[in-house]
């Protein structure tokens, strides 16, 4: 009964500490995650940072839908060009086997769309190298940013739950009571 009375060891308050500052980080997650109401005056002085996330989600975004765009456009490009390509050559051959004066216009006009063909293939190289550029600024710099973020945004949950915790101690603070200004000292 006596110990009861005795002040508590160092290891005893570290481990009660631990558990609110769970506590307080647990009940943060959960008002984030239900949408609840966080505080104003919060949220408000993340302003800054949560635009700044905004730009960074649209960076990633557009970095995807840019990849998909361009290998889209790689396909029909490439489908493109081998139609392009088979009625070149196809006028050619009829070309060919007419004798009449629109011979050399099949001619002609095969001999344009051949080119064309190829010099659309032409952009091939460089929209693949635009593809490996895009990848790799994808893969490298926004998962790596995207690391960072994740880790801000642990620390930003952590922060926010030791804001509330410290709200809750502050509204029953008593200022002549040294006791309850250690507890808040400590929060």
């Amino acid at each position: 009964m006596d110990s009861f009375w005795q002040p508590k060891s160092e290891d005893e308050q570290s481990v009660v500490s631990r558990m609110q500052k769970k506590y307080w980080k647990t009940k943060q997650v959960l008002i984030k995650a239900t949408g609840k109401k966080e505080d104003e005056h919060v949220v408000a002085s993340d302003a800054e940072l949560d635009a700044k996330l905004e730009v960074f989600h649209s960076i990633q975004e557009t970095c995807t839908e840019l990849l998909k765009i361009v290998e889209k456009y790689q396909q029909r490009l490439n489908a493109l060009s081998e139609e392009e390509n088979e009625l070149g050559f196809f006028l050619k051959f009829q070309a060919e086997q007419d004798g009449t004066q629109a011979r050399k216009m099949m001619d002609a006009t095969g001999k344009t769309l051949c080119s064309s063909a190829k010099q659309r293939l032409a952009l091939y190289t460089p929209l693949t190298r635009l593809e490996q550029e895009v990848a790799t600024f994808s893969q490298r710099a926004v998962s790596d940013t995207l690391m960072t973020i994740n880790r801000m945004e642990q620390a930003r949950t952590e922060y926010r739950g030791a804001l509330l915790w410290m709200k809750d101690v502050s509204q029953e603070l008593d200022p002549d009571t040294y006791k309850q200004l250690e507890k808040f000292r400590k929060v």
